[in-house]
């Protein structure tokens, strides 16, 4: 399965997520205005589909769909892609590169301390 969306595929993904399952209707009313046509939202849909990322079952005369993969499962594929493609495939490398450009306050870095701490913490438990 190619966990690459475009920004539109992405769009309805977020959507769909949010309703756990909807007709095109539904998802389409998800949207701000301008809204997208009928027939766009059809189409992202059925790649979609092809992409694995959705399943429909047929509704009347239409169809309903579901996400077949899981809001975190996308999420972390995406994160571990720009790791790797970025940042040499280091989360060191991401930290350091953020913490440097984006001028993380003194709180936050120690909230990202924190947290790491305790999730070091967490695995030498197990």
């Amino acid at each position: 399965m190619d966990l690459e969306l475009t920004k539109a595929e992405e769009r309805v993904m977020k959507i769909l997520w949010k309703l756990k399952k909807g007709v095109v209707r539904d998802i389409i009313n998800g949207y701000d205005e301008p809204k997208p046509a009928y027939t766009t939202v059809a189409t992202i849909l059925k790649i979609l589909e092809k992409k694995g990322f959705v399943t429909r079952k047929p509704i009347a005369n239409s169809f309903e769909y579901r996400p077949l993969v899981k809001k975190s499962d996308y999420t972390n594929g995406i994160m571990k892609s720009l790791v790797k493609n970025y940042f040499s495939n280091s989360f060191k490398n991401l930290i350091s590169d953020f913490s440097k450009n984006e001028n993380l306050s003194t709180e936050e870095m120690e909230s990202i301390l924190e947290y790491f701490k305790k999730k070091l913490s967490e695995k030498k438990k197990k």
